[in-house]
């Protein structure tokens, strides 16, 4: 009908009854006048949106894959810039031009590019950080059911994660604006993300991507060496470097891996941790612009966060987890209409039905063990900047 699923109409009609009954106004007025009933609706939700703040859970509501594509080719040939935020599982992808993006609900900052205010208010002096991650049987459940697959060669490597309450008296987009990340989203405090961890940049027709896998506490005894020199970290790593030169391949030229495996350090609110990352390169056509959707949707999922093979390992993460994602280890970036930035979300909290989750993980190979994997999932789960007054609690 006039263009749309049958899931999206089923998406209008859970919204209360006015909305549905204006709904259904609008598909005959549409139809007797041959009018887009797609690009009236969207006008519907944003003055709804902007005028009593009245938004649907799905802010995607009417964006499928095969849309979200056409939109971003449509602007990268125009050189418009836009905003995009694409989910782990490409159901509910957001492109939205960035003259049109609304610092009141959208913040972003990419390396320094953003529509976040410079002076942003006065931030909690002290803060609270308390987490409670999930039972370590209800990981261990999932873990060895992942652990049967990667046993059986359905997988090399799988990357499982689970959501951690946490409490804190910090509102999620102060804690966007303390967090020094390179990749930065907030949503209407529904979800905030302070990553790391770059998916793709393409600066003059040159892509990179900068895959992040190994995490450990550098306070452990020679702990840069120890990570470096440990055997299921450099198969892991190896099979991610493997993967992600193989998803640039079908998009670019002269793929070439530049730095293998080198180490960063996060700071935290009560430690420090060291990253191993390593740095793929290659090049585009001159018009790589014109189908800027296909390229990115093309790249998706991540590796770094789903696994190898990625559609049987994708596949048995769901079967595993047992919980959605969501957002979470998606990606966000910025075609500024010559070049684009993008980041992988993890380090990434969501508000859900007013209470805090964490979701954070790690990959897992045949020579993982479940006690570490455990503990690597724990240590992900914290605030990305220090305070001498901060009141740290584990439960």
């Amino acid at each position: 009908m006039w263009g749309f699923s049958e899931d999206a109409i089923a998406e209008i009609r859970k919204y209360n009854r006015v909305e549905t009954q204006l709904s259904y106004y609008l598909c005959a007025v549409c139809k007797s006048r041959k009018i887009n009933f797609t690009a009236i609706v969207r006008l519907l939700v944003r003055y709804l949106f902007r005028h009593f703040k009245i938004l649907p859970d799905n802010l995607s509501l009417f964006m499928t894959v095969s849309s979200a594509i056409h939109s971003m080719n449509h602007y990268g040939k125009s050189r418009r810039p836009f905003l995009f935020v694409i989910d782990f599982l490409m159901q509910q992808p957001i492109i939205i031009p960035l003259d049109e993006v609304n610092p009141e609900y959208i913040l972003y900052n990419l390396n320094g590019f953003t529509n976040a205010s410079l002076k942003p208010g006065n931030f909690t002096q002290s803060f609270t950080f308390s987490k409670e991650p999930p039972g370590f049987g209800r990981y261990q459940e999932a873990y060895h059911y992942a652990m049967k697959h990667l046993l059986h060669g359905n997988s090399f490597l799988l990357n499982l994660t689970m959501p951690t309450a946490i409490e804190t008296n910090l509102a999620l987009k102060e804690i966007f604006y303390r967090s020094g990340a390179a990749y930065k989203l907030w949503y209407e405090d529904k979800i905030v993300v302070f990553s790391p961890e770059l998916f793709v940049k393409i600066t003059n027709g040159r892509i990179e991507s900068h895959p992040m896998k190994g995490t450990i506490d550098a306070s452990v005894p020679d702990a840069e060496n120890r990570i470096l020199g440990d055997p299921k970290e450099i198969a892991e790593h190896n099979t991610i470097v493997d993967l992600i030169r193989n998803d640039l391949n079908r998009v670019a030229r002269n793929v070439h891996v530049e730095k293998f495996r080198f180490v960063t350090a996060v700071r935290t609110q009560n430690k420090t941790l060291l990253q191993v990352s390593s740095g793929i390169a290659g090049n585009l056509d001159a018009n790589y612009n014109e189908n800027i959707g296909d390229l990115i949707f093309g790249l998706l999922p991540a590796g770094s966060i789903s696994g190898a093979p990625k559609k049987k390992t994708i596949e048995v993460i769901l079967e595993s987890e047992r919980y959605e994602r969501g957002y979470y280890t998606g990606i966000f970036g910025i075609f500024d209409g010559h070049n684009l930035d993008s980041g992988v979300m993890i380090r990434f909290i969501e508000n859900i039905e007013g209470k805090l989750f964490f979701k954070s993980g790690g990959g897992i190979t045949v020579n993982s063990r479940c006690e570490d994997e455990y503990q690597e999932l724990i240590d992900k789960v914290y605030l990305p900047f220090v305070s001498h007054e901060c009141t740290n609690k584990y439960i």
